[in-house]
């Protein structure tokens, strides 16, 4: 009989694009997999990659105690039932409430902290709440591993896990054969240069930011074009609403895309991606893309965000919540020569090389698996 894994995130189509290569490495060394999610569209791809896939609806920011309880039940009843050698977990709900059902059922567990949110930003009730549940989700792990020391080093001073049991990853990784080096779209000195925020559409990501920034810079150059990425999600508390992004639209700030299938072709498209975000990150994804394609990335000196970039060599890190030091990195790339935009590109892309490659995630994991069974 295979071993057994259960690997649970929030939705179907978070698992494919962040999990994929891991899934795929657990089915070649001969697991079986039983990913664990709410469905979406993507779960026949899942599927179709050779795991087996069971349905577990959630809403991951819900915070009431009943809809919490009915999904602690349903993770019971799911490990009990299918008793997997190692339960692997990523998410807030899916490592509380998924590690805690797995514990029950005499499962190994491997949980993965890709990032604190919004739970953490503030110290209240939220985020004392959230720090007691995961000290008693956590307990019995083999492993928990971070996407950034930041966060490890929390985890570690609140007393949530044992530093020994911790790790240390370089977020889900990124594909550098799918994610190739690009040449840079613009040979243009100054003006018409292209900058992308790929993300949701929340406030603690620093789209406002980033728009009064752009409003600045436009003063002097207005040929700029700022284009946002991403899903509008008006239930999340930090959620921006759709009236207000139509707004800037309609003054000429920004354009909006809500959705691309393939996030490549609006990143060759920029001259650089810039995410200002002061939200907890783990390690933005967009980010290890756009080095990998070899685009420069202008983002914020904070938790997870500064992992990616080497000041003044593969890009600029600004002050969170701060347009106006934003403003003044956008005209900072602005002026730089094509030659030296393409400099950092490629130097972006070289660190993508050395630390983002998804393979060693895979690596990592493969490993730790390997001591486990």
């Amino acid at each position: 009989m295979k071993p057994k894994i259960v690997i649970a995130r929030y939705k179907a189509w978070d698992l494919l694009n962040y999990q994929e290569p891991v899934i795929c490495a657990m089915l070649d060394k001969g697991y079986e997999v039983v990913a664990v999610a709410t469905p979406d569209a993507c779960v026949a791809r899942l599927e179709a990659l050779g795991c087996r896939f069971i349905p577990l609806n959630m809403h991951n920011q819900s915070t009431h105690p009943l809809r919490d309880l009915v999904v602690l039940w349903k993770y019971v009843c799911l490990m009990l039932r299918e008793k997997p050698l190692v339960f692997l977990g990523y998410t807030v709900k899916p490592n509380i409430y998924g590690s805690l059902a797995a514990r029950l059922a005499g499962a190994k567990i491997i949980n993965n902290i890709n990032g604190l949110g919004t739970a953490f930003l503030h110290n209240n009730w939220l985020a004392r709440l959230v720090t007691l549940l995961y000290r008693l989700a956590l307990a019995s792990s083999s492993k928990v591993l971070f996407h950034n020391q930041d966060d490890r080093e929390l985890f570690v001073r609140s007393a949530i896990v044992r530093d020994e049991n911790t790790g240390l990853l370089p977020g889900s990784g990124v594909n550098l054969t799918r994610f190739s080096l690009q040449p840079m779209p613009s040979l243009v000195q100054w003006n018409g240069l292209r900058f992308l925020f790929v993300g949701r559409m929340l406030w603690d990501k620093g789209v406002l930011e980033l728009v009064e920034a752009v409003g600045n810079v436009k003063h002097k150059y207005q040929q700029t074009v700022c284009c946002l990425l991403g899903a509008v999600d008006e239930r999340h508390p930090s959620g921006i609403p759709k009236a207000r992004i139509q707004a800037w639209c309609e003054q000429g700030l920004v354009t909006y895309q809500p959705h691309v299938e393939d996030v490549r072709t609006e990143m060759i498209k920029a001259d650089c991606v810039v995410h200002p975000s002061y939200y907890r990150e783990g390690l933005p994804k967009s980010l290890l893309e756009a080095a990998a394609l070899g685009r420069p990335v202008i983002t914020t000196d904070s938790v997870g965000c500064r992992d990616v970039v080497e000041d003044g060599v593969t890009g600029y890190l600004c002050k969170p919540r701060d347009a106006e030091d934003l403003a003044l990195k956008l005209l900072a790339f602005i002026e730089l020569s094509p030659e030296q935009r393409s400099a950092m590109g490629r130097a972006g892309r070289a660190k993508a090389e050395r630390e983002f490659d998804e393979q060693i995630i895979v690596r990592n994991y493969l490993e730790l698996l390997s001591t486990l069974v």
